[in-house]
């Protein structure tokens, strides 16, 4: 291995972590298999660099694989290096980082490769929903490595050179033109990778994303002072209620928002903020989008989407088995009616329904908008388990919209009826107060003060405690 080559796996981990804070483990390991003259080759740490260090003085266990070692691929000792580094994680309750620049299994080790393969999948396995597991493709992930990357909880990927897939793409059937191991198709299409970017953006990301995780599913996230107004009106809030990642932004203490699969499913908006310094994971409905100069760059109905669920359901599952409380922003009239999204939507709702319901950590709800059918008791409603919900003072609750509602009860009817259906159901079924009336809301608030109101809930539910029924576990 070349010093330049030596350089790019370690320089990598010193770039991540806190300065001359990594210390390396099994540096002296090579590989062991003698078929086809493998011990003939220099294989020197089997091409992963592995060891701890720390991120804002918070431990971390990292491994960093180099591809100027036969490729970088995964032999029995390298797979080995990175099992033990989850065995001394899984010991100390830290998280797991893993920098991928990876040509797959090696072939000269076949069973012996697999095997270990196979242990890490289990390591992994084990560790999910104990430690944070983070994986960052940084240059070539397929095959079965792309199993341990769908098995980490939050995966980034260099923007130009890095490749993720199953197949490779020209062995796709069909496709000649889409490259299917690009960032843009994994984030966009597939879901599977939450940050893209240059490798210096993501190792920067990768630490702040650390910054606000706890280390472990006992250990609470890392508090940070406020250093903001707990009582801080937000002026003009209900002009961001179109794209709540900007809203999410300005109720968070400094405007920290950390947007997870930001490029996936855009309609739902899933990440965290800080509030009173603390940790929160954040879930949206969204119909907006506005670019870097404030323009307009994509329109959504208010509707719920298969796609959406999915990204929603998988991070309110990660936050309830990290106690990390969980907020909505709730604006949404039903489903999106189309051919593809009713191939997945019933079984990616009921997704959502279930990972809303069976989370246990402090739930809040703000309805900013429409909340209306099934789309409204989906999303985190006070019958499927919120602990507070807030709704602002012109948000619409109820079955459908009023006009649509006048159509089926006063059918048949003129249109002075019709309207005056309209507006008495709108007043008496569809209003925050009409829902407030009969306990489905706790407090109407003006959107202005959803900062303050959403701190003093989570304030008051930081010691919630919640029996389940007992059970190995749901199946949905």
């Amino acid at each position: 291995m070349s010093n330049t080559a030596q350089s790019l796996a370690a320089n990598r981990i010193a770039a991540l972590l806190d300065e001359n804070s990594f210390v390396e483990i099994g540096g002296c390991v090579t590989a062991r298999s003698t078929d086809f003259n493998l011990t003939d080759e220099k294989t020197p740490s089997d091409g992963v660099v592995t060891g701890y260090g720390l991120i804002d003085d918070s431990l971390v266990y990292v491994y960093s694989q180099d591809s100027s070692v036969l490729g970088g691929s995964l032999g029995e000792m390298h797979a080995g290096k990175i099992i033990r580094l989850y065995d001394l994680a899984m010991k100390m309750g830290a998280p797991v980082i893993g920098l991928i620049d990876c040509a797959g299994i090696r072939l000269q080790e076949s069973t012996d490769a697999l095997n270990a393969f196979s242990k890490l999948y289990l390591k992994m396995s084990l560790a999910s929903g104990v430690i944070p597991q983070i994986t960052a493709v940084l240059g070539s992930c397929g095959g079965g490595l792309t199993v341990a990357a769908g098995l980490s909880d939050f995966v980034f990927m260099e923007e130009k050179k890095a490749k993720l897939f199953v197949n490779a793409p020209n062995a796709l059937a069909g496709n000649k033109t889409e490259d299917t191991s690009s960032a843009q198709f994994q984030s966009e299409s597939t879901g599977l990778v939450d940050f893209v970017g240059s490798e210096a953006d993501i190792l920067a990301q990768i630490r702040e994303l650390v910054s606000m995780l706890p280390a472990n599913n006992e250990d609470e996230a890392p508090y940070s002072e406020a250093g903001d107004d707990l009582n801080r009106v937000c002026a003009d809030l209900e002009n961001a209620a179109g794209d709540t990642s900007i809203l999410l932004s300005q109720i968070s203490d400094g405007n920290l928002f950390v947007e997870v699969k930001a490029a996936a499913a855009k309609e739902m908006v899933t990440g965290f903020i800080r509030l009173n310094g603390n940790t929160v994971g954040a879930v949206a409905n969204r119909t907006e989008v506005y670019d870097e100069k404030g323009e307009k760059a994509a329109d959504f109905k208010p509707v719920l989407t298969a796609k959406g669920c999915e990204k929603a359901a998988k991070f309110v599952e990660f936050c309830d088995a990290f106690e990390i409380p969980v907020l909505t922003l709730t604006n949404a009239t039903g489903f999106l009616a189309d051919k593809h999204n009713e191939y997945r939507i019933a079984k990616a709702a009921a997704k959502l329904t279930y990972a809303f319901a069976s989370a246990s950590v402090p739930k809040v709800n703000v309805i900013i908008g429409k909340a209306f059918g099934s789309a409204y008791s989906i999303m985190n409603s006070q019958a499927l388990g919120a602990d507070m919900t807030f709704a602002w003072e012109d948000a619409q609750i109820g079955m459908m919209d009023a006009k649509l509602a006048a159509g089926i009860i006063a059918s048949g009817k003129d249109a002075g009826v019709m309207n005056e259906v309209a507006a008495k159901y709108a007043a008496e079924q569809e209003s925050a107060m009409a829902a407030a009336k009969r306990g489905y809301v706790d407090t109407i608030i003006k959107a202005q003060d959803t900062r303050k109101q959403v701190i003093g809930a989570l304030e008051m539910l930081y010691t919630k405690r919640e029996d389940r029924p007992v059970k190995k576990h749901g199946t949905v």
